[in-house]
Parts: C-alpha cells; structure tokens; sequence
C-alpha cells in the first residue's frame, strides 16, 4: 500500500506544476489523457473540441459515437472573469474535459463519471488541490450562487479549437 502511495504522491508532484501552469486548452487536454492513463489505463485518441454557447447549466457534452467536446464558452467566460488565477480555470477546464473523455471512453453513466472525476483528480493531483475540490463539490461552485437561469448571453457560431488533439498517432491504426 505504502508503494502506491508514493506513486500518488509522486504523480501529485509532477501533474500539479503541469495542470496549473498550462496555457491552453490543447495543454490541459494532454494532462487529461496522461491523468487518466495513468489512474485507468485507457486512452483515446482523435478527440475535437468545439466552443458553443449552452444554457449555463450545462458545462459541455460529448454526443455517444462522435470524437467531439462541445464546450460551453459562456460559461468559460463567466469562470474567467470570476477569477483572474489561472491555476482555477485550468481546473475548471480539466474537471469539465475530464468529465467529457470519460464519456468518450465508453463511461455513460453520470454518478459513475462524477465519482471517477473526483478518483483521477485525486490520484494525480492530491485531495487539497483545486482541481479535487471542483471535482469533489462541482465547477459550478465558482459561480457562487450567480442564478444561472437569470444570465443571457448572446448566441455566437460554434467555433473549433484548433491543435487541441496534440497526439502524433494516427486516427485508425
């Protein structure tokens, strides 16, 4: 036990500096997908992420058969103007794009995804960091009570985020 405690310790020490200093979402994606084969041993490939504006209460969806994220950029923009700490939106970031990829991977199920959000961040970054507290009490409480149903925001084109896919395999192999 004391052995799988010191490799969580030690992929806690190096996923943090990675998690809080990336710059972008093509960065917080790879931690994604180190994180999560790292505590699961799967990984995709291929993925796409799309930026859209969704009602508020949804944070993004990955629609069953497809390689694509939408993300909810209103809401994106309300986290980024809440907070000017880098470090909480790249948690707020990873937490909603980890929650997608475990979609991706064939976890449909809403409690099962939301438990193993909260194992991963954990595993790889300790429970005091910012991203296990999202995981633990949800993205959404950077919000701070805001009535979500009350804020409009206009409707824009859905836009692709380019080099968000990094990995240099191919598609099928």
């Amino acid at each position: 036990m004391k052995d799988a405690e010191g490799k969580q310790n030690a992929e806690a020490s190096n996923n943090r500096p990675s998690l809080d200093s990336a710059s972008g979402f093509g960065e917080v994606y790879e931690i994604v997908k180190e994180t999560v084969k790292q505590s699961l041993g799967k990984y995709r490939i291929g993925m796409m992420l799309y930026l859209d504006d969704l009602p508020l209460q949804v944070g993004a969806y990955h629609q069953i058969g497809t390689n694509s994220i939408i993300m909810n950029r209103a809401l994106l923009h309300i986290v980024e103007a809440a907070t000017s700490s880098r470090q909480v939106v790249n948690a707020f970031v990873y937490n909603i794009l980890l929650h997608e990829y475990l979609h991706a991977l064939g976890y449909i199920q809403e409690p099962t995804v939301r438990t193993l959000v909260y194992q991963i961040s954990v595993n790889s970054f300790g429970e005091d960091h910012i991203a296990s507290r999202l995981a633990r009490i949800g993205p959404w409480s950077l919000l701070g009570g805001l009535p979500l149903d009350e804020v409009g925001a206009p409707k824009r084109m859905m836009k692709i985020v380019k080099d968000f896919e990094r990995s240099n395999q191919s598609y099928i192999s």
